[in-house]
């Protein structure tokens, strides 16, 4: 499996940005897709995960009812829809496949490099 996630960039606090996860290989189809996300300093955290129906999404406590996770399965890519930014939400986001639908990181087999988000006051 491969992945690669587009679309971060500067923007100011209250903005918007739409991550994207453009997922290729012969059995992505099979694994479940997660956002993760590493502030300067910190440690990974998770973000939100989908599968590929969109019928079943996880979201962490800290971007719920901000960010939208949505996985197109025609186009083979999951996107990340982050409004209402503020300084917090600053991270390299990354986009992962895993075994399972859930907010731990070590079941997740796959990462993409990751994009910048920049989020200023």
């Amino acid at each position: 499996v491969q992945l690669q996630a587009s679309g971060g960039g500067l923007v100011q606090a209250g903005g918007s940005l739409r991550l994207s996860c453009a997922a290729s290989g012969r059995t992505f189809s099979s694994y479940f897709m997660g956002w993760f996300r590493q502030a300067p300093g910190k440690e990974r955290e998770f973000v939100a995960a989908v599968d590929w129906s969109g019928g079943s999404v996880v979201y962490a406590g800290s971007v719920g009812g901000r960010f939208t996770i949505s996985a197109d399965n025609a186009k083979n890519v999951v996107s990340l829809q982050m409004n209402n930014l503020n300084p917090g939400d600053t991270a390299v986001y990354y986009c992962a496949a895993g075994r399972a639908l859930t907010r731990r990181a070590d079941p997740y087999d796959h990462w993409g490099r990751g994009t910048l988000v920049t989020v200023s006051s």
